[in-house]
């Protein structure tokens, strides 16, 4: 769907890439070339062509940003040598490549949240608990571990489902775990914010107990529009408060962008056909 011309410098948002650089430079191809454009984080892994899609993303400089994904985070700690790669990884030939070093120090310095517009932009979701400016203001603590000297030991210990709920009173690491699964895994949870970090089927296979951290009532970044990938099974979602945009492009759905129009009823949608590089069933 083409982008009208008086609105070409409205950013846009594009969902999970997962390593699919052929599909990205296609959809590329149909936006206007001055929109700034903002990822939403897990740019790497699964598809075919991670490197590929790593730079071409850190080669569009200013005019593009993106959040962390889990799949991101995950590149980080293999390539801090604190974390095993898995059998499905395709990131060998990041970490083969001569820019590794320079990728990956650019991949470390991204943030893990964007509030921008009245848009908060994170991978996965947030705590109920939360409103946009604390979600911001965590994400930065976490980033500044990243960017420190001490980052792979900051990897090396960040990750753990038992880290599934917020309290006001957590420190350290503790609180850095929480931080990050909310951010970049969250897709259920209770209504008092413990997060289910293990279901990933979709709306209509939700544990017992639990709902979409975006359903819970009285959930504080609800005067704000959050915007998020992560959740292939759950597929599109637009509300006014809510533009949830993995389509399952490294699963041979869609590929995703959507402009961030302060008006609901503006938020243009731009798709592209994905190949099927992985069965989500496999």
């Amino acid at each position: 769907m083409a982008v009208a011309q008086s609105k070409t410098n409205t950013s846009v948002a594009i969902g999970d890439l997962q390593g699919c650089a052929p599909s990205l430079q296609d959809l590329l191809g149909q936006l206007p070339l001055t929109a700034p454009i903002r990822f939403v984080g897990d740019l790497v892994n699964r598809g075919p062509a991670s490197l590929e899609t790593l730079r071409l993303v850190k080669a569009m400089g200013a005019r593009a940003r993106t959040v962390l994904g889990n799949h991101d985070i995950h590149l980080l700690a293999v390539a801090a040598g604190v974390r095993k790669k898995s059998k499905a990884d395709t990131l060998e030939a990041i970490l083969d490549a001569p820019d590794c070093d320079n990728l990956v120090t650019w991949l470390r310095h991204q943030p893990l949240a964007i509030l921008e517009e009245n848009f908060l932009i994170v991978h996965a979701g947030v705590l109920p608990q939360w409103t946009a400016q604390q979600v911001i203001a965590l994400a930065r603590e976490v980033e500044a571990e990243l960017q420190g000297p001490n980052w792979q030991e900051f990897l090396a210990n960040v990750f753990g489902n038992a880290a599934n709920h917020w309290d006001e009173k957590l420190t350290g690491i503790d609180r850095h775990r929480v931080v990050v699964n909310a951010l970049t895994r969250l897709r259920y949870c209770t209504a008092e914010g413990v997060m289910d970090l293990k279901a990933k089927e979709g709306l209509g296979s939700a544990p017992a107990g639990v709902m979409p951290w975006f359903d819970v009532p009285g959930r504080r970044t609800a005067d704000v529009t959050v915007v998020c990938g992560h959740w292939s099974t759950l597929g599109l979602v637009m509300r006014s408060n809510l533009m949830a945009l993995d389509t399952g492009c490294v699963w041979g759905g869609q590929l995703t962008a959507a402009r961030l129009a302060r008006d609901p009823a503006e938020r243009t949608l731009i798709q592209v056909d994905c190949p099927q590089y992985c069965d989500p069933l496999a």
